[in-house]
Formats: C-alpha cells, structure tokens, sequence
C-alpha cells in the first residue's frame, strides 16, 4: 500500500551463517493432475516468454542504465546476494506459481509445526550493520524469532493467493469480482480472526493512470480491459505484523519496459536498504536505475520517471504506514534505517509526468493512529466508529468491508469522522490522463543477521 510524500494522502558484516531450525513440509494442497496442469503451464510460460523476448528487440529501446549495471538491476535482480544464506522455496510454492486452484487450507495447518518459509535472505551492504560479533547478532534475531514467524505466515497466504490469482486474472473480468476474489482467498488462508489475523488493508487495483488507494465501492462496474496496466496492491497481517506487497497485471507486451523498470527498481531499492543506510540514498539508487528506462507507445518514446511523491514507508504493528518513508527519487531526508525495522520498499514509475493528485471517488480509508479521544455529537457517528474500531482498529478499511458488516447509510456519519480527524480518508491518486503508471512492492525485515525479503516468491 501506497505512502503518498505530500500531506493530503496516506501519512506514513561479520554475521556468520545462521542456523535455522528445520521447517516442516507443508501438508499436499492439490491433487497430482493439478500439479502436471502447472507444469505444463509453467512451460508454456516459459516458451511464450521467449517468444515475447524476441519480438520487443524491435520495439523496446533501453538506455544502457549505468545504476542498473552497478547494482545489477534486472532479472538477476531477484537472486540472492553472493554469500547470503542459500535459500530454496518449498515445493508447494513452485507447484501453485501456475495454480489454476485457489488455495483453500489455512496456512497454520499446512505447517502445523508453526514454522513457515523463510524469505529471501540477503547480507546488507558492506557499509551496513551493527558492530556486534556474529553470536550476538544471532542471540538478538532469536530473541525477535515469533515475530519473524507471523510476518512468515502472512507472507506465505500472501504468495500463495498471488500464485493462483496471477494465473486466474484476465480481460472482461469486472474489477469488483477481482478484488474480492483475492480478499475472500485471503480470508480463508489466512484464517481470519477479528484483530489476531486478516487483511491488512483493501485491495488496489488501480488501472492506467491511477497509480494507488483504487478498490471499487458497491456498484463500480468497472472491467479490466486487455490494454490496462492494473496494479494489485493487498496485505495481509498476523496480530498486527502486516505484509504489505504488490504486483502490476498488463496484457500487452508493449508495457513490458514500463513494468521492468519499476520491478527493476524496487530490485536495487532492495539491495541498497539496510541497518544505518540513510532512505535518501536509496531513493537516489532507485531513481537511477527506473529512469534509465523508456518505453514506446503508439510510436512515441516515453521516459519512464518515478512518481516524486510516492514513497515506501516503514511498517508497525497495526500500522501500515509507520514513521519512516522511503523516498523513491533524489533528495529525501537523512533518517537512517534502524535495526528490528520493518518496510516496505515499493516504487512506482510513469510515463506521465511522475506526480499523483486525488481524484476520482474515494473507497479507502484508515483510523487516524495518534487521534486522541474527540467527542462525537452524532449518535451514527459514535456507532460507526465502534464497527471500526472492533472489526479494523487501526488498520485500514473500505466501504465495501462496512457493506459486508452490515452497515447501512454510512456516508455522513464516515464524513463526520473524517471531519474531526478520527479517520483520514485515503482517494486514489492518480497521474495525468492518458499515461500508464506500474508498481512493484515488497516487505524486508532489518534483522540482526540477514535482511530477509520477507514475501519474496517464485514469481517475484
């Protein structure tokens, strides 16, 4: 989930190899023939993405990106740093990568031992770290060890329903039917339980030039259409240790070098972060390597540039948008990431003109976290704001999540709340008409001995 730099929009190495518990296997989700169906289809995506390769030499133009070959920005971007802990994805995670089942068995009881994969691991930058020997940093990240597990399990529901849902996505799907595909999947993986597990915040599915904070209200009829660039932005959160991380969905390869920038970008924005690295640096790095980019569209060439006010942000128990942003471009502030931090590094590129306003109905919103006690005249307002609180807390939430509790005529009393600054309201933000923005995003953990990409997967 987007965190906006302007004030109208959301407000927020000597370690030696570690020694890792033995996970358990996760319990067989699907049947054999299912397996062979993503095999096959794994194959087929593999041919066809060859094919696609070829093709765009005509029709891409890349300059050669000077940051992109430093930080080695790219496909390679996805591999572990040399000498990092070598990790392999559990099998179930290369057998759904082509599901064409949504996962239904809860993520708790697929590793009943309460033990779920770990991310990608990498070592920080040589210039990162704490001055502790090797066995002290391990003692710490053992200290933080059931922590790291619940953002593990949201990881894991989070990669898993991406894995079906990348598959499933296509033209003429109405985007209401989409979002609550995932959500309802969400759910049942997740194990939902009031405040202890659930979704983190609404599903985005912002199309074309709306780059964020996009979920259809009751009635949208909108349809994803076979030239939409569709950012999918969902998190979800095990008592309060949210994972938040996002993908862009596009059907014409001639998006292909808008789509590879920004996951390029958000690659060396990773690579870069660390324990005492200044977030300034790190928007510079990511700033560098997406706008070496450019791509062509309708025989024009575009430059890609990172929207300027969009950030990363730092991540709270319960708050998704924590203290610290993550400037995506040159010039942020000097704050420093600390160790035991978690955020989000996401960044998102435009061929527009890298700058996001509101527009557009609003269908986000989120309880103001350091809002004081304000009293409340209308008696709507009051009931409101009790749903909010037992069912959301301080987490975000959306009209359609009240429809789904029952509430009705709503719409004053949510203003009302707005009004006094109990709850901020969150409208899409959109670049100029007519361009084409991409997203990508995902979710570190600043531990003592590796930084762990936490929702890395097979496909991203």
């Amino acid at each position: 989930m987007s965190s906006a730099a302007t004030g109208d929009a959301i407000n927020n190495s000597d370690a030696g190899p570690q020694e890792k518990p033995e996970q358990q296997p996760p319990q067989d989700n699907h049947d054999d023939e299912a397996d062979e169906e993503a095999e096959e289809a794994d194959g087929a995506e593999t041919g066809a993405a060859a094919g696609k390769a070829k093709k765009k030499k005509n029709k891409k133009k890349k300059k050669k990106p000077a940051a992109a070959a430093a930080t080695g920005a790219g496909e390679d971007a996805n591999a572990p740093t040399a000498g990092a802990a070598s990790l392999k994805a559990p099998k179930p995670l290369r057998r759904e990568a082509g599901s064409k089942r949504a996962p239904t068995k809860p993520i708790h009881e697929q590793y009943p031992g309460g033990r779920f994969p770990v991310g990608e691991e990498l070592l920080y930058p040589a210039t990162s770290g704490p001055p502790e020997s090797g066995e002290e940093k391990r003692a710490m990240d053992l200290a933080q060890e059931e922590v790291w597990q619940e953002f593990r399990r949201a990881a894991e529901a989070h990669r898993q329903t991406r894995y079906y849902i990348r598959n499933w996505i296509k033209p003429g799907m109405r985007m209401i039917d989409i979002v609550e595909e995932i959500e309802n999947c969400n759910r049942r993986i997740i194990a939902e339980k009031g405040l202890e597990a659930g979704l983190a915040f609404p599903t985005g599915c912002s199309l074309n030039n709306c780059a964020a904070h996009y979920t259809p209200n009751a009635g949208d009829e909108t349809v994803l259409q076979e030239d939409d660039v569709c950012k999918i932005d969902y998190g979800i959160h095990v008592n309060g240790h949210v994972i938040d991380c996002a993908f862009t969905v596009h059907f014409n390869e001639r998006y292909d070098p808008l789509v590879e920038a920004v996951k390029a970008a958000t690659n060396a924005g990773i690579r870069a972060a660390g324990i005492d690295v200044r977030v300034c640096d790190i928007g510079e790095t990511i700033q560098e390597v997406m706008e070496s980019y450019e791509v062509e569209l309708n025989g024009k060439m575009y430059p890609v540039k990172a929207i300027r006010n969009l950030n990363g942000h730092s991540i709270g128990q319960y708050r998704v948008h924590g203290s610290k942003s993550v400037p995506i471009v040159k010039g942020g502030e000097a704050v420093k990431m600390e160790e035991n931090e978690v955020f989000a590094i996401e960044t998102f590129g435009s061929t527009g003109k890298g700058v996001v306003h509101d527009a557009m109905e609003c269908s986000h919103y989120m309880k103001n976290f350091d809002a004081g006690h304000v009293p409340l005249r209308l008696a709507k307002a009051k009931q409101l704001l009790n749903t909010i609180n037992k069912n959301f807390g301080t987490l975000a939430f959306c009209r359609r999540w009240l429809d789904r509790l029952g509430e009705e005529k709503y719409l004053m009393a949510l203003k009302n709340l707005c009004d006094t600054g109990l709850i901020n309201a969150h409208p899409p933000l959109c670049d100029v008409k007519g361009c084409y923005t991409a997203q990508w995003e995902h979710t570190i953990l600043l531990r003592p001995t590796y930084k762990e990409v936490v929702s890395r997967g097979e496909d991203y």
